[in-house]
């Protein structure tokens, strides 16, 4: 008996260990829910970092929960190409290779964005900004050697992001400045020729707003009809749930059943749920703009409360419902930023304070909303 109790404790901590690991993959979202669309997460150059920082606890976390992920900061104009005839990819090599290396799918984020581009990019020697034909050669130029660094490594591409007001008008950016609303069909034309199999995606934030996502779909829809190589219209959904949960659901499926008309799929892009105060009513992902701090707009400093967290479950439940309703339509839902500890909203619009906009709190467990996500369509596929 002495001899064969080690045997059956090995055995039972073996059928533990398989358990554990079991309930591992079907407490992921991305396995819940692969045969519905893909489940992405932004990283960020700290959490793929080869150091000690403290964000690199944050890998395993990423490789277990997710398919898909796309960089936060590090594959954006002004880091990959800060000066005209300077490339510098080490910090997106780092960050792609470690992805491939998880078996992760790449999203590269972004070639074509009027905020967080290179400065020399339109202007000439003197500071005057560049001709219309200098502009067309060096985004042709940049979108080539970027994505022909990358061909074969990163499967699909946000070529032009932010391009629209929420009012529906083209954002008055430089690249609009010099080229007009030209600059969007180019930039999709170059990346196809820079590398005609990976998937080329629009990106915008705002898009439940009726008048931007009708005015997006407008501009698409008879380029798409001639021939333009458009894989999908994503959203980027940073949500804030004082706007009102169901208006906010109901404005998404408007805007899923729009794009649709263009004939591309869609998929949201960069989702986060703010739950403190909404200064002024702000709205959408422009970081350009900034507000004061005041006491009074940071009410969660010491934790939040069960009927607040309870309040972000149901949201996501009800909003999920209405992904699932319309799973056909819908190629990934991604994520943005892992846990509440490193999400840009804690320092959006409002610098400082103390957010809970993601699925997994400050120590990297998954909150209650993880769970009853899966429960949704648990046995259900």
């Amino acid at each position: 008996m002495k001899k064969l109790l080690p045997i059956g404790l090995a055995l039972m901590m073996a059928a533990c260990a398989a358990s554990d690991k079991n309930n591992e993959t079907e407490t992921s979202l991305a396995k819940a829910y692969e045969k519905y669309w893909y489940t992405g997460i932004s990283v960020n150059q700290w959490e793929t970092a080869s150091d000690n920082n403290p964000q690199t606890k944050d890998w395993k976390v990423i490789v277990d929960n997710f398919n898909w992920v796309v960089a936060e900061n590090c594959m954006k104009c002004e880091v990959v190409h800060p000066e005209q005839n300077r490339y510098d990819f080490t910090l997106a090599d780092q960050f792609v290779d470690k992805a491939l290396s998880a078996n992760l799918k790449v999203m590269g984020h972004c070639l074509i964005w009027h905020s967080q581009c290179a400065k020399w990019f339109h202007y000439d020697s003197d500071g005057n900004l560049v001709s219309a034909d200098t502009l067309k050669a060096r985004m042709k130029e940049h979108i080539t050697t970027v994505m022909q660094h990358f061909k074969g490594r990163v499967a699909a591409w946000d070529v032009c992001n932010e391009c629209f007001e929420d009012d529906g008008a083209f954002r008055n950016s430089l690249f609009y400045q010099i080229l007009g609303e030209d600059f969007i069909k180019l930039a999709f034309e170059y990346a196809h020729e820079a590398d005609p199999d990976a998937e080329l995606y629009y990106n915008d934030y705002s898009m439940n707003k009726a008048s931007k996502v009708e005015a997006v779909a407008n501009f698409f829809a008879p380029l798409v009809k001639n021939g333009l190589p458009l894989t999908a219209i994503n959203m980027q959904g940073h949500i804030i749930l004082d706007d009102g949960a169901q208006k906010i659901i109901s404005d998404y499926e408007h805007s899923i059943e729009t794009i649709k008309t263009v004939g591309v799929k869609t998929g949201f892009s960069e989702l986060d749920l703010s739950v403190l105060p909404n200064p002024y009513g702000f709205s959408g992902a422009n970081v350009s703009d900034k507000f004061a701090y005041r006491p009074e707009m940071d009410p969660y400093i010491d934790s939040l409360p069960a009927a607040r967290q309870l309040e972000i479950d149901q949201f996501w439940i009800d909003f999920f419902k209405m992904l699932i309703k319309n799973r056909d339509e819908i190629t990934r839902v991604n994520f943005w930023c892992l846990n509440d500890g490193n999400s840009w909203r804690n320092d959006f619009p409002i610098r400082g304070r103390k957010d809970y906009a993601t699925l997994f709190d400050r120590d990297n467990k998954p909150k209650p909303t993880v769970a009853k996500l899966i429960e949704l369509v648990r046995n259900k596929q």
